[in-house]
């Protein structure tokens, strides 16, 4: 078997490998008990904390 072959099969897993792989992402973004750790998490680039040294 050479690459030619395989390229199909391979990129056919890759796409279902992808899917499933941001699948799980949004699931785990999405799930009501990350909510609040998430939501601190992307409000820090709007907090005016004080420069530390």
């Amino acid at each position: 078997m050479d690459l030619e072959t395989l390229y199909p099969l391979l990129r056919s897993i890759w796409v279902v490998w992808f899917f499933l792989l941001f699948g799980g992402i949004l699931a785990w973004v999405l799930w009501p008990r990350n909510r609040q750790r998430l939501e601190a998490h992307g409000s820090i680039p709007l907090r005016d904390d004080p420069p530390t040294r």
